[in-house]
């Protein structure tokens, strides 16, 4: 036996996790290269040139085009489909044999033969095998990512029987807005799925989003030219505009350089990815600027900035993007006059976009960057424009956003003066957790003190009095604000134990599944406080229970899941029989039922601040697994012992409810108003059962089982597969 444990010639997880990305590589390259095969055939098959021989020689030229459609469109051969041929006269050939092959609007030839209509075909089969490969690889090392909405959806892609299906499967996920920001957290998988999509696009150009993300030669090695710039269209048009900085954010924003000063005023603006500049006068009396720059935060929408998810691929990793021309508009409105020294600060794929732009020889011509410090981002394997510029890049082991592959950097064998890496073994725990910058600041402090002082050392230049501070919001034109119109309203920051939160608080991408029971109205009415004057709303001799099961892919408070027990309640005032049901008809701001939370648990400590402090609601901190798309339900809520699952059966069509919730704070009833706007289905709900087990925290298990409702089948299911939604901030009733 080994000293690990492991038996001698068995692999670790470690070891095949690298065995198993090492034949996704390899899978993936010979994908590229049918790619390559397939784009040069459907350009042979296509070319003019070979109407010559036709005429001359029909029979072995119909032969030759015969056999090049077969290769092209057969079963067995490339699997792409028929192509029209040109109709028309073929235009005439140039002469000379490296002439160029003719182009234009009339010309038979297509401009960039590569990008054939149709299905990819082959080469997008085998690519459909690297990604499962490598997603197999990704989840032996960090098994916590099944649980990622995106993997969820790339898994339930990826598992069909058949690779045609998959690639159909692959196609809509790509396609579909809602999949992409469930998408936006795959960090791993982000080189795979960009060649992945490029071969199910049909282009085998090697300018597409993969060759992007390739990694460029290292130091000291010839480059090989330029990343090419983003294609018209793809990126938009960039913007930046200033944006002033609330009386909170002032006192949190470093009065003197240093570096978790600047690394704390990008946790500071990190929260909406603003950008933040500032004059530092140093030791010696000259006055240097500083470019602070966050990465995206896990959740967050940012579809009207230059970092969406849609363009990242590309354009987050191309020397020229929106988001480089978006810095760049920045820093020309600041003022920063031409050849000062400049240092650039970043986190994650700011700091991706920084190193962008210290290899630009036009940036780099207009500022003099004496520095680029990045935390959370790739190495910086390709050369800066100035050989002057020191760089440092610190990453965390268990951060897989520097380090997707897992093949983490050991030291340098020939280190260059300028550079500064280290790559340290933080506290273990899941992506994203480990990519916040707010944990590489803890680290800084109690990890690794030794690179905050040696990054320290480096800036001492920038180690000075603040002059001016000036935070920008990068844009992006030609993208309408996330969730336009229904969720673009005014809001305002409130403060919480977990930061400063934007109310309304808006969900860009939701699923949920509301069950419905019959319940015992006495039980229910010792189930609501005492002194809130709250009562069940009556059916009859009865009251109605609702368990309420969310899976939140992407909100401003972050994903997170939620399960909430709640009851209708009836007009605080003047409560009538079935008050609720008349109640419905009105506009939900007009209504005076709605339903009190009982207890509710839910997976991230922001989202338990905002509920308890905002909305007044009993929240505890649990972790779920939730799977409500389909129309198989998988609910599993691990601290409360609760499995909601079961397959729900034919529904009708029914408008999306808006809510009224109520809640407690202190002695005071809270009334908060939810908005949704989706595609509501309700099902009968014979086929959907609860289960708890025997030890079941509580409070919620022990609700559920005084209202008689972990033996009961709900009456109905009010099932939405995806909407949007917004929560005012909680009204305090005079009561």
């Amino acid at each position: 036996m080994r000293a690990d444990g492991h038996a001698p010639g068995q692999p670790d997880e470690q070891d095949a996790g690298e065995l198993l990305r090492r034949c996704a590589q390899d899978v993936l390259d010979v994908a590229e290269g049918i790619g390559a095969v397939s784009a040069r055939t459907g350009a042979a098959l296509l070319d003019p040139r070979l109407a010559g021989p036709a005429h001359r020689r029909p029979h072995t030229a119909l032969a030759a085009r015969w056999a090049l459609l077969r290769a092209l469109t057969g079963g067995r051969g490339l699997g792409r489909p028929a192509v029209p041929l040109p109709k028309g006269p073929a235009a005439p050939l140039p002469t000379g044999p490296t002439a160029p092959l003719p182009t234009g609007p009339t010309a038979p030839l297509p401009k960039d033969p590569a990008r054939l209509p149709g299905r990819a075909g082959l080469p997008a089969w085998v690519a459909v095998t690297a990604l499962r490969l490598r997603a197999a690889a990704v989840l032996a090392g960090h098994p916590e990512f099944a649980r990622d909405p995106g993997m969820r959806r790339l898994a339930d892609a990826l598992a069909t029987d058949r690779d045609p299906a998959a690639v159909r499967s692959l196609r809509a996920l790509f396609r579909d807005p809602g999949a992409q920001r469930a998408l936006s957290g795959l960090t791993p998988l982000m080189a795979e799925l960009a060649a992945v999509r490029r071969l199910l696009e049909g282009s085998g150009r090697p300018d597409g989003a993969g060759w992007a993300l390739a990694p460029g030669p290292p130091d000291g090695q010839p480059a090989g030219g330029p990343l090419p710039p983003a294609e018209a269209g793809d990126g938009g048009e960039a913007a930046a505009e200033a944006a002033d900085l609330t009386e909170r954010e002032r006192q949190d924003i470093a009065t003197e350089g240093s570096f978790l000063g600047f690394l704390r005023n990008i946790r500071a603006l990190s929260a909406d990815g603003r950008i933040l500049v500032q004059n530092v006068r140093g030791p010696d009396g000259v006055v240097r600027y500083v470019l602070q720059v966050p990465g995206a935060s896990p959740g967050r929408p940012r579809d009207d900035g230059p970092r969406d998810f849609a363009d990242a691929w590309h354009d987050l990793f191309a020397a020229d993007s929106p988001h480089t021309r978006s810095i760049r508009l920045a820093l020309a409105d600041y003022g920063i006059p031409r050849g000062a020294d400049l240092a650039l600060i970043g986190h994650g794929e700011g700091g991706t976009a920084l190193l962008n732009l210290a290899r630009d020889p036009d940036f780099c011509r207009a500022y003099r960057v004496t520095h680029v410090v990045t935390v959370g981002s790739p190495a910086a394997v390709r050369r800066t424009a100035d050989p002057r510029t020191w760089v440092a890049a610190i990453t965390d082991q268990h951060d897989m956003v520097p380090d997707p592959g897992g093949r983490h950097a050991g030291p340098a064998s020939d280190p260059h003066p300028n550079r500064y890496e280290l790559h340290y073994p933080g506290p273990d725990g899941p992506y994203p957790l480990r990519h916040t910058v707010r944990d590489y600041i803890e680290h800084l402090r109690s990890v690794v003190p030794q690179a905050r002082e040696i990054v320290d050392d480096a800036l001492t230049p920038y180690r000075g009095p603040v002059v001016r501070t000036r935070a920008y919001r990068l844009r992006d034109r030609a993208h309408p604000p996330e969730g336009h119109p229904f969720l673009t309203l005014p809001t305002a920051s409130v403060p919480t134990a977990a930061g400063p939160v934007d109310v309304p608080v808006r969900y860009y991408d939701s699923s949920a599944a509301h069950l419905c029971y019959l319940v015992d109205a006495e039980a229910a009415q010792g189930l609501l406080p005492a002194g809130a004057r709250t009562a069940p709303s009556r059916l009859g001799g009865r009251a109605l229970a609702v368990l309420s099961l969310y899976e939140h892919r992407c909100s401003t408070i972050g994903p997170y899941t939620e399960v909430a027990l709640t009851v209708p309640v009836a007009d605080l005032w003047r409560p009538r029989p079935y008050d609720i049901a008349a109640d419905l008809l009105r506009r939900a701001d007009l209504r005076r039922t709605g339903r009190h939370v009982l207890s509710l648990a839910v997976s991230s400590e922001e989202a338990r601040c905002v509920a308890r402090e905002i909305w007044g609601q009993p929240a505890t901190l649990g972790s779920a697994v939730a799977d409500l798309m389909d129309h198989r339900l998988r609910f599993a809520a691990m601290e409360s012992g609760l499995v909601v699952s079961g397959r729900l059966g034919p529904g009708v069509r029914c408008p999306e409810a808006d809510w009224v919730l109520y809640g407690r704070r202190d002695e005071s009833t809270v009334r908060t108003l939810v908005r949704a706007h989706g595609a509501s289905r309700l099902h009968a709900g014979a086929r959907v059962r609860l289960r708890l087990d025997t030890a079941a925290a509580e409070p919620m298990a022990g609700q559920l089982r005084r209202l008689g409702i972990d033996a009961a089948r709900p009456l109905f299911v009010l099932h939405n597969p995806r909407f949007t939604a917004h929560r005012s901030a909680g009204a305090v009733l005079p009561h």
